[in-house]
């Protein structure tokens, strides 16, 4: 006689797949979307679009990708990290070599890779992240790399008048994911801000009388910039690139400084300026938001004390794009916290009234220029895909 378990099998095997679906594979685009809105990291995401052609396929026409951004934290880039491995030529038993390391903030223990040739950030400058693409500049030629798997995108050689050894490249970004239509790639350097519409043959140039650009983020359909002076202001790309400073006054009793190398962030429906600020009696340092009020005249920044329902995510290098994420309790995170890209990991740091008297006044955070390219937070360039 058998067992029930093998009558089981067999009295399943027998029935016909239900409304003539043949396997997995045959499941139409809603029901996968369903499931894939059901993902609980990104390992889960790389898992469903890996599975076979047609969830491949349904990935790829998900209509609202972007939102994964908001969902999940965004990964942790070292492109440079060190790692132990066995060498049998010393005696020693261990020596140090330099790869490439992911981490995702939601499964520390979840191995990821990334394809950036190892030539590419070693021989060229780093110029900026955006759109899960980092962009390299050097000697007036720039290079868009895809994170994760790689690809190359190769503007023309800027407009340089003049000695390429003193041009410094203090931010580059994109103002859309590469596929669109109407994507722009923005490079700043000491005297001038170049645009390149993507895919075109030549750049234009706006001249920089003041201060350079060292951040270009977009808010309520609108693109701002910040020079190095803490500065603010709109940008416009046509009919030709100018930008039209925005008077703003501080509402607090701490003021940013640019020595500390402040950062714009938009988290929700707020424009932040997150800057740290040094105690040198005691060595204690502190982290703060201002917000940019948008309904007075001039502008105010106004101190947050509490960001509620919201992470902040910050590398070192003053170049790397930073982010936020809503309610990070769904993956596990903190809110009203700032995660640093830390040469091993990541480290969490309060902000405002949530500062950690634990952590003690030795805390590990640091953003400036660095020649060598820092850890960075990316999101995946899949998630901006999201059909036009």
């Amino acid at each position: 006689m058998q067992s029930p378990s093998k009558l089981r099998a067999t009295s399943v095997s027998t029935q016909p797949p239900p409304s003539g679906l043949h396997c997995w594979a045959d499941l139409p685009d809603d029901p996968l979307h369903t499931i894939l809105a059901l993902s609980g990291s990104f390992r889960d995401i790389l898992a469903f679009a890996a599975t076979c052609r047609s969830w491949r396929a349904a990935f790829s026409s998900y209509p609202s990708k972007y939102t994964f951004c908001s969902k999940f934290p965004p990964l942790l880039v070292q492109l440079n990290a060190s790692v132990q491995a066995a060498d049998l030529s010393s005696n020693s038993g261990h020596h140090d070599l330099r790869t490439c390391k992911v981490i995702d903030p939601t499964n520390k223990n979840v191995p990821l890779r990334c394809q950036i040739p190892r030539e590419i950030y070693q021989e060229m400058h780093f110029a900026g992240t955006s759109y899960g693409q980092l962009i390299f500049c050097r000697g007036g030629h720039c290079l868009i790399v895809d994170v994760f798997s790689g690809a190359k995108v190769s503007p023309p050689r800027l407009p340089f008048n003049g000695d390429f050894a003193r041009e410094i490249y203090f931010s580059g970004t994109l103002t859309a994911p590469l596929p669109s239509s109407d994507s722009h790639l923005l490079v700043s350097t000491t005297t001038s801000l170049f645009d390149w519409p993507v895919g075109s043959d030549s750049w234009s140039e706006l001249e920089l009388s003041h201060a350079w650009i060292e951040q270009i983020v977009e808010f309520n359909g609108q693109f701002i910039a910040m020079d190095d002076c803490c500065e603010i202001y709109t940008l416009q790309l046509s009919p030709q690139l100018g930008l039209q400073k925005i008077t703003t006054e501080f509402v607090s009793d701490l003021t940013p400084s640019s020595y500390e190398k402040p950062w714009l962030v938009v988290c929700g429906d707020m424009l932040l300026m997150v800057s740290r600020f040094s105690t040198y009696i005691s060595g204690w340092s502190v982290f703060v938001a201002h917000h940019l009020d948008m309904a007075t005249n001039p502008k105010k920044w106004v101190a947050v004390k509490q960001l509620d329902n919201c992470a902040l995510f910050v590398g070192g290098d003053v170049r790397s794009r930073p982010f936020s994420c809503l309610n990070p309790e769904r993956w596990g995170g903190r809110d009203k916290s700032l995660y640093y890209a830390g040469l091993d990991s990541f480290i969490v740091h309060g902000v405002g009234d949530e500062q950690d008297p634990s952590a003690g006044p030795m805390i590990e955070y640091n953003r400036s220029w660095c020649p060598n390219l820092l850890p960075l937070w990316v999101y995946p360039s899949m998630f901006y895909s999201d059909s036009q």
